[in-house]
């Protein structure tokens, strides 16, 4: 057998793995203080499901990209860039300078996710079950929603149920415009 020793890719650049696309709508999927390899994974292979442009997570306390992680992403990490961000709150700042309208998901938001934000470009910021979003992260958004569920239903979903939950809802009826999908 052979066996290799290699370093991790860099991780891709907020402006590079972000930019918007030339037509159709963008999105980008930002978490906050998600620690398990399973839930990012997931949530990387619905954002490559639903055509996402990246998935920002903070650089310290995320997972690394692990065999369990690349597992549960099943070919997600090939088709969309884990951008890894030193301070989230500048990350949102830079994705609100690249033209995104930042929507924080919220189980206590007035609004439904549904209809709310533009149609070009839209970042959706989940935090983790139970935590939720930090305040500094959700000071950076410019509107908060609620999922569309059961008002008998639990509080709060999984954050890899509940962004595939939202991504569907964002593209929905929507034309996508996701890197490898018409796009040079």
């Amino acid at each position: 057998g052979i066996a290799a020793a290699a370093k991790p890719l860099p991780s891709p650049k907020l402006d590079d793995a972000c930019r918007r696309a030339p037509k159709g709508r963008s999105l980008v999927v930002v978490l906050d203080q998600v620690t398990d390899p399973r839930n990012l994974g997931a949530v990387i292979r619905s954002a490559a499901a639903f055509g996402a442009r990246a998935v920002v997570v903070q650089d310290r306390n995320s997972p690394q990209e692990t065999g369990v992680l690349a597992k549960a992403a099943s070919g997600g990490l090939d088709r969309v860039p884990l951008v890894r961000a030193a301070n989230l709150a500048r990350a949102l700042e830079g994705l609100a300078e690249l033209g995104y309208w930042r929507i924080a998901l919220d189980a206590g938001a007035e609004a439904p996710l549904d209809g709310t934000g533009p149609d070009s470009a839209v970042a959706l910021v989940l935090g983790a079950e139970g935590k939720g979003l930090r305040r500094l992260t959700a000071e950076h958004c410019d509107a908060a929603a609620r999922l569309p569920v059961a008002g008998s239903g639990p509080a709060s979903l999984n954050v890899s149920v509940a962004a595939a939950i939202a991504l569907y809802e964002f593209v929905r009826g929507r034309d996508m415009d996701a890197p490898g999908r018409g796009e040079a």
